[in-house]
């Protein structure tokens, strides 16, 4: 009794076939772990009107048709998230996700494959960066500018099957764009050599990788032997070789394309693909360290 006495603002009754049922009131301040409600009011989270003069801001000639609120993705992201955690946006639109994210502590992955990546993401995010943007959550969440990101453009597709069905390497890629990219999937700094023709990248100072499309005859591949020498190791990508691979012991040769195949995943309709190269064990003392080179490549693909 002395609880119902103390509550007894907070209690509803409510009649429902004939009986009595009691409704107890709860308030948000009061129960943090209460769920959000499910209707938000303009007055909190904004409306179109408002997000089309946040990305006016940045750009006034080519008016971003469908902007979100900055309130709006504000609200969304406090929900869901915690400072450093991270945001992913798989249609970026004008970059408001980015934006709010950025000035919420949070950092955040943004794919946008449409032009105006160039002409709103970039320009909107170099004006948070740099602090000259002080519309949307700006004043609400103190932000003062800072930070930075990183620019990637999708590469075309490595492989192409051909008219008979057979993987082939893309014609998009030209020899230095092979490199690059076989570098990448092998494990290899990519670091072509000026004065030697086989050293397209490292993995130590004395392990090296050369990338061809030439299928490599007994000759051929026993010179490489030779000038690579008994105190160094080379890793060739090739399309195709004439030669027993043991009969060459600082080589290792691999075929394009089946070596990238070998790589790929292939039936997934999930999440679970691996997209990443984990963490590497540290190198012994005097090796080169590893770095993994961009592939800047047209978008699309």
């Amino acid at each position: 009794m002395e609880n119902v006495e103390r509550q007894k603002n907070e209690l509803e009754f409510v009649k429902k076939d004939g009986k009595w049922e009691i409704y107890v009131k709860q308030y948000l301040e009061d129960n943090p772990s209460r769920p959000p409600n499910t209707l938000w009011l303009v007055e909190e989270v904004g409306h179109n009107h408002e997000a089309k003069l946040e990305v006016k801001a940045f750009n006034d000639v080519e008016v971003f048709d469908t902007p979100k609120p900055e309130r709006l993705l504000k609200h969304i992201i406090g929900l869901a998230s915690e400072p450093g955690d991270m945001v992913l946006d798989s249609f970026a639109g004008s970059g408001t996700t980015g934006a709010v994210a950025h000035k919420m502590g949070r950092r955040w992955i943004m794919v946008e494959l449409g032009e105006h990546c160039h002409t709103h993401i970039i320009p909107r995010l170099k004006k948070v960066i740099d602090g000259h943007d002080p519309g949307g959550i700006t004043e609400a969440v103190g932000w003062k500018g800072g930070g930075g990101f990183r620019y990637y453009r999708l590469a075309p597709s490595l492989l192409e099957k051909d008219k008979w069905g057979n993987w082939v390497i893309n014609k998009a890629y030209n020899p230095g764009m092979l490199a690059e990219a076989v570098c990448k999937l092998e494990g290899f700094t990519y670091a072509p050599s000026d004065a030697v023709y086989w050293q397209h990248g490292h993995s130590t100072e004395r392990d090296f990788i050369y990338v061809t499309t030439q299928n490599l005859s007994h000759d051929q591949l026993q010179q490489l032997g030779d000038e690579v020498g008994p105190t160094r190791s080379l890793l060739i990508m090739c399309t195709a070789f004439r030669g027993k691979p043991d009969r060459y012991p600082n080589l290792t040769i691999k075929k394009i394309p089946k070596a990238v195949l070998s790589r790929c995943e292939w039936g997934k309709d999930d999440y679970s693909l691996r997209v990443e190269s984990l963490p590497k064990a540290p190198l012994p003392p005097g090796q080169q360290a590893l770095g993994l080179e961009m592939i800047e490549k047209e978008p699309g693909r």
